[in-house]
């Protein structure tokens, strides 16, 4: 279920994508509905840049990001595997291997949003 960018939210995307002036997607029109397809499929460059992004968060952002993710309104299925698992990687060191494996269910399962 596509959600509606908080403060939070919309913080962490302009903290992720400095360069990201609007809340829409250039190709859709669309207002961005997730934080993480944006910045994988709008603002990062490559895999490598994604994951320098993705980096700068506090591990309470990332907490953040796991827990929108396991209630099923952060959209992780356009994203890329490589930016998955990056992102994966970085939960799993930087919050908890628990937190890891819930991202990783809800990216199986499907069930996460897929509207960015």
């Amino acid at each position: 279920m596509p959600r509606e960018l908080d403060d939070r939210d919309i913080a962490i995307l302009k903290k992720l994508a400095p360069e990201c002036a609007e809340m829409t997607c250039s190709g859709s029109g669309h207002m961005f509905h997730s934080i993480l397809p944006p910045v994988s499929n709008h603002f990062s460059e490559d895999g490598a840049d994604f994951l320098r992004r993705i980096s700068i968060l506090s591990n309470e952002e990332l907490a953040y990001l796991c827990e929108v993710i396991d209630k099923g309104t952060e959209s992780m299925g356009c994203l890329p595997v490589e930016d998955v698992e990056a992102f994966v990687a970085l939960v799993h060191d930087r919050v908890s291997p628990e937190a890891a494996q819930k991202v990783i269910r809800a990216h199986e399962s499907g069930y996460e949003c897929e509207q960015q």
